[in-house]
């Protein structure tokens, strides 16, 4: 086929009608212009077409290139995302403003995130929602703008997501099955009374699917129970410090160094960890506005070198966290550390104090767990 023509050339595939495929009256009666006859030994005469084009601009693109996605997956507006997605503070420490969070002992709010770890599998679901609220009102008053509103945003909407794929699923679909005992009236047995309370264990219905009071536990329980985790972590990651931190882990693990832990090995891993998330955070944010500051036209490019920079943004941001943790390997022991943690003596910028404010915090958390408990049995 020649192909350098400006019109494209034509190689059709179709199936052309049964009698003129058992009886041909001549080959002119099945083949057109531009058209190639199969072998006899086929069993249906057909007629291929095949569209091709010369790669110039001008000539029109075949059908199937409409189905190409042009943009490279809109590539410039995913960079956008990333580079705007990492330029709040997630799971950084914020100095300023100073709030009475960044006043309390770490070691208070070491026992307050354990707690709001599991408070909300054991208590009511009004706990669990009023639990909700309280992080995030505390959010909004400790946290800056820019920070509880990126935070919160990502939350709730994983935690939504989370409460009704749990709550439809979860019992949604009851399963099509009879039951084995035949109904009351066969057996002459009066009907159940309906429940004079107004009870229901059917709350909504969506076509198939129902939402039921179990899907209702369950899904809150889901939900709640991950906000939590995730906001009452950033919080405390936010408003504490990572020495403040790590040397509460260090006071709570130290009964454990008599039974052969080495708590100074994981203080300072936990230490290094908190440290390098800051620069991971920088790294993609850095690297991805460097891409975008380029204004590339995405637009040339094809799929191929799309993919190839989106993989070469990825190489780039992990031989960069590479070199940054080769460099603080070499600045520590440029410190004199030798491998051995049990030698090697941890400076923590402040020693943490007890004071008033951590007392309160302690009997507010006492009243919290009673409540929490107390709801499983008084709100039924």
């Amino acid at each position: 086929m020649n192909c350098n023509h400006a019109a494209a050339t034509f190689l059709s595939l179709s199936l052309p009608p049964p009698s003129s495929v058992l009886f041909p009256k001549s080959p002119s009666a099945i083949l057109g212009p531009n058209q190639i006859l199969l072998p006899r030994n086929a069993r249906l005469g057909l007629r291929l077409r095949l569209r091709a084009s010369n790669g110039d601009s001008n000539v029109q693109a075949a059908n199937w290139s409409k189905w190409i996605p042009e943009g490279s997956f809109a590539a410039d507006k995913v960079f956008r995302l990333i580079a705007g997605a990492t330029a709040s503070p997630i799971g950084q420490f914020v100095a300023s403003p100073t709030t009475f969070l960044h006043s309390i002992d770490p070691r208070v709010k070491l026992v307050w995130l354990l707690a709001l770890v599991v408070l909300p599998a054991r208590s009511h679901i009004i706990m669990r929602f009023a639990l909700v609220v309280y992080l995030t009102l505390l959010s909004i008053w400790a946290l800056p703008r820019n920070a509880w509103t990126d935070q919160l945003g990502r939350v709730y909407l994983l935690s939504g997501l989370l409460f009704i794929t749990s709550g439809l699923g979860s019992d949604g679909a009851p399963a099509l099955v009879q039951l084995r005992t035949p109904p009351p009236a066969m057996m002459g047995l009066p009907n159940l009374p309906v429940s004079l309370t107004g009870y229901a264990y059917t709350i909504m219905k969506l076509g198939p699917l129902t939402f039921t009071r179990k899907g209702l536990s369950v899904a809150s329980t889901i939900a709640c129970l991950t906000f939590t985790v995730f906001q009452s972590a950033s919080l405390c990651l936010t408003t504490t410090s990572p020495e403040q931190l790590a040397f509460a882990l260090r006071w709570f693990m130290l009964p454990l160094k008599y039974i052969g832990v080495s708590v100074s090995e994981i203080v300072l891993t936990l230490l290094l960890s908190l440290r390098f998330i800051s620069l991971v955070f920088d790294e993609v944010r850095n690297i991805a506005l460097g891409i975008v500051s380029r204004r590339l036209n995405w637009k040339q490019l094809t799929v191929m070198e799309t993919i190839d920079i989106f993989f070469n943004y990825f190489r780039r941001i992990f031989k960069n966290i590479f070199s940054h943790a080769e460099q603080i390997s070499q600045a520590m022991i440029v410190r004199g550390f030798k491998g051995d943690c049990g030698t090697h003596k941890i400076y923590f910028l402040s020693e943490s104090s007890f004071g008033m404010v951590d007392i309160i915090c302690l009997l507010c958390l006492t009243l919290l767990i009673g409540a929490a408990l107390l709801s499983e049995y008084y709100l039924v």
